[in-house]
């Protein structure tokens, strides 16, 4: 006869037993799961490389509202595709999804650049030379009137440069500059003209961010001076004004784009956002726009000869990673100027369809595209000289990218940015 002490033996080793199997089945189960969950986040992740490369390759317009498809599986994934224009980039979001599992990424495209057509200088030719002057840099090819280029003796100083002044190629240069993009232009002007009803900024809040993934958020304020102050703006914003707004220093702005007929900011602002104004953008000294920034002065409208030319300014020891332009459509009205203040430094690009002014100890790494030079001293003034001026296109990164609206742009198109992601 077994001991009843040996019965509750075998119900332990029953229970034992009984765990580890629900245990193994448990780890099993655990298992599978997990295989599955990163078998289909691969899944997400292929299918979401998969959009974006089509966003990278594709000018379709049917992306530009969004456009939702299957890739693979018949219904059982999805992916959703948008590309919009923002300012003088794209911006594109691509989605892929698998039953309720979801990843996204929102990203800007720029171009690369073209390089059988960038230089550092390209100055149109009116048959008259370029004049150097001073302690003035010119590295990089270069497109000059076949005046050519020389040296000159201004304001009591002689050239103390390179010997060769021209550290790269000349070549001859065209009586008109190589145009923006028309399509690019377009997109700028619907939106630099669109008037959306009145709506300020709401009182009170100090900090405003909007995702890509939801509908733009637009703040007017009509003929309302106003001033923008003590509040960071990132993301899907825009501003419209009716007249001049003002971007104090204490204001933070981040991929924001602004449209107003007339532009200032306030000295020490610091921030990355894309201006543009109808008839002029002053910016105070001591200012940092963060690469990709851009400043750019648009001028639409055609026979007003008598009024004042439109105008960029940008004041002394001011900092720019990006874009300036200036764009007039009527040649016969007065050109646009831009002004570079002494020791500003350009990261990028320069391109003006008027008079560029450059001041002392101007830094342009990168390229300039100009119709005419201005130089200004207390006496007189000097058309097309370069006075201690520094033009470097070799000091730019080698992984900037530009906007298509230049004609220095590539076909290739890029990620400039990852601005969301999950």
């Amino acid at each position: 006869m077994l001991k009843a002490s040996a019965l509750y033996m075998v119900i332990v080793i029953t229970l034992v037993i009984g765990v580890i199997c629900s245990a193994l089945i448990v780890a099993a189960y655990l298992y599978k799961s997990q295989y599955q969950a990163k078998f289909r986040t691969g899944q997400l992740q292929n299918n979401l490389n998969s959009g974006i490369t089509i966003l990278l390759n594709s000018r379709d317009s049917i992306y530009k509202d969004g456009h939702a498809f299957s890739l693979f599986n018949g219904d059982a994934d999805s992916i959703n595709l948008k590309k919009t224009s923002w300012g003088i980039f794209d911006v594109c979001s691509a989605s892929a999804s698998i039953s309720r599992d979801t990843l996204y990424k929102v990203f800007s495209l720029a171009n690369s650049i073209d390089s059988a057509k960038w230089g550092a200088l390209y100055l149109i030719d009116e048959d008259r030379p370029v004049s150097v002057s001073g302690n003035t840099l010119i590295r990089g090819n270069i497109y000059i009137p076949k005046a050519g280029i020389r040296t000159a003796y201004v304001d009591n100083q002689a050239y103390t440069g390179d010997q060769n002044i021209v550290n790269g190629k000349t070549f001859d240069s065209e009586r008109r500059l190589p145009p923006l993009s028309a399509a690019r232009l377009g997109q700028l002007q619907k939106q630099l003209s669109f008037s959306p009803p009145v709506n300020d900024l709401p009182a009170g809040v100090d900090s405003i961010a909007r995702s890509f993934l939801k509908p733009t958020l637009a703040f007017s304020f009509g003929k309302k001076a106003k001033t923008i102050s003590h509040v960071s703006l990132n993301g899907n914003i825009v501003l419209y004004s009716d007249t001049t707004l003002v971007i104090d220093s204490t204001a933070s702005l981040n991929n924001v784009l602004v449209f107003a007929k007339g532009i200032l900011v306030k000295s020490g602002f610091r921030g990355s956002c894309q201006l543009f104004a109808a008839d002029s953008i002053s910016v105070e000294r001591d200012c940092n726009f963060n690469y990709p920034s851009c400043l750019g002065i648009l001028r639409f409208t055609t026979g007003n000869t008598v009024g004042l030319p439109a105008k960029l300014n940008v004041g002394d020891r001011t900092d720019c990673e990006g874009l300036i332009f200036s764009y007039q459509k009527d040649d016969q009205q007065l050109p646009p100027v831009i002004s570079l203040g002494k020791k500003t430094r350009v990261q990028g690009q320069v391109y003006s369809m008027g008079i560029l002014n450059l001041r002392a100890e101007t830094t342009i790494n990168g390229s300039v595209f100009t119709k005419r030079f201005l130089y200004q001293s207390e006496f007189t003034r000097y058309e097309n000289y370069l006075i201690n001026v520094s033009i470097d296109s070799r000091a730019l990164s080698p992984y900037y990218l530009s906007s298509d609206l230049t004609p220095v742009a590539g076909k290739p198109k890029k990620i400039l940015q990852w601005l969301e992601a999950n």
